[in-house]
């Protein structure tokens, strides 16, 4: 049961992370995701390891006691394994992760600080009209 809901859970953690960031209704959500993501990325990996991820590290724990013997120390290599056969080099699908990781954040970045400054702006507006 805790093997499907990490697939579940850390399915959705991605796409979110990948695609949250085009949607007004996930931005909020999109970017507290990858602020988390990275925080385990970038300062959890002092510690455990660059690129070090806890829902990767847990499911592996839960698929360990189930038996199996997975190949990938990466989720996403992993998935693209495991959902369509094919085994590509672990650093390829890593430097394509960080750029999609890169590329979402600077967009949900921009989109939320665009955001801010137009709700800012119409409430501005909406003062000086009931003025």
């Amino acid at each position: 049961m805790l093997n499907i809901f990490f697939f579940v859970f850390h399915s959705c953690i991605v796409l979110l992370n990948v695609f949250g960031w085009m949607f007004k209704a996930t931005r909020k959500w999109s970017m507290i995701c990858l602020l988390l993501t990275g925080a385990s990325w970038f300062i959890l990996g002092i510690w455990y390891g660059w690129g070090y991820c806890v829902c990767t590290h847990w499911h592996w724990e839960v698929r360990s006691k189930l038996g199996y013997k997975d190949e990938s120390n990466n989720y996403i290599h992993f998935l693209i394994s495991k959902l369509t056969g094919f085994d590509l080099p672990p650093a390829l699908v890593e430097q394509g992760i960080m750029i999609v990781f890169v590329i979402s954040f600077v967009m949900c970045t921009i989109l939320s600080l665009r955001d801010h400054f137009k709700k800012k702006k119409r409430t501005k507006q909406s003062e000086l009209v009931n003025e």
